[in-house]
């Protein structure tokens, strides 16, 4: 299927590994001129190493922290002064910790700043040239909105999502969408190295939880995100869909 996205041009955060680095890949494929931000050079570099491998062009790489003050002013004007243009915004960069036993405020200053604010100040920044162009695609990668224990990204996201909504109803007419996908469990260093790190662990937690029978790939979502990204996606918006493979998520009354 030809998703009609070659010469559109687009900014992906978060784009070092995992989720993002998937993105990334799905979008080079598919002709989109690419913007790819994170905080280590290195690694960007890499990615971009990778895509050009695939036989796209090379895309921009630009190094910043969205969780700092200017951070996302910064981010986008690079990623703008670099491909004259983002017709595409990825909002996927975000993370979480476990919440410190004192001093959480900065923690959730952090979490906040991190998981909703760089993404809100990222779209407010690209949303004009959009609006002058009549087209334009916002797609957040948010998450569970619940957890069973205090993590300050699950509110973020759940604020991402709110956000999301009602931006998406805004600026509909003007041609512009805005949805969110949800990861579930996707196959990352943070799965691996962090939550799971036992192959005994990710079987438990897989038979528990999760009814196709594994965690998914990164390339999986990417497939969603480069869908709604295309011209094709034109009636979608304001949606949040999941990517978790019928996952069982906390339900709360």
């Amino acid at each position: 299927m030809d998703l009609q996205l070659t010469g559109k041009t687009a900014l992906v955060t978060g784009a070092t590994s995992g989720i993002g680095r998937g993105i990334a890949l799905a979008l080079g494929r598919e002709g989109v001129r690419l913007a790819i931000a994170g905080r280590n050079a290195a690694q960007l570099a890499q990615v971009a190493d990778e895509i050009v491998a695939t036989g796209a062009s090379r895309p921009e790489t630009v190094t910043g922290d969205l969780a700092q003050p200017d951070g996302p002013a910064r981010v986008h004007a690079a990623a703008l002064g670099a491909l004259g243009s983002i017709s595409v915004l990825v909002n996927n960069a975000g993370g979480s910790r476990p919440q410190p036993a004192a001093g959480a405020e900065p923690y959730w200053d952090e979490a906040f700043a991190l998981n909703f604010t760089a993404a809100r100040r990222l779209a407010e920044a690209s949303l004009p040239a959009m609006r002058a162009a009549r087209w334009g695609r916002v797609i957040n990668i948010s998450g569970a909105l619940a957890q069973k224990s205090v993590n300050a990204a699950t509110p973020a996201k759940a604020a991402l999502l709110s956000w999301s909504r009602s931006l998406a109803a805004e600026v509909a007419r003007d041609g512009i969408t805005v949805n969110c996908v949800a990861p579930g469990r996707i196959m990352s260093a943070q799965i691996t190295e962090r939550l799971y790190p036992t192959e005994a662990a990710r079987a438990a937690f897989v038979a528990e939880n999760i009814p196709i029978g594994r965690f998914g790939e990164p390339a999986e979502l990417a497939a969603l995100v480069a869908f709604l990204a295309s011209p094709l996606a034109g009636y979608i918006t304001g949606c949040s869909i999941p990517v978790d493979g019928g996952m069982f998520r906390l339900s709360l009354q």
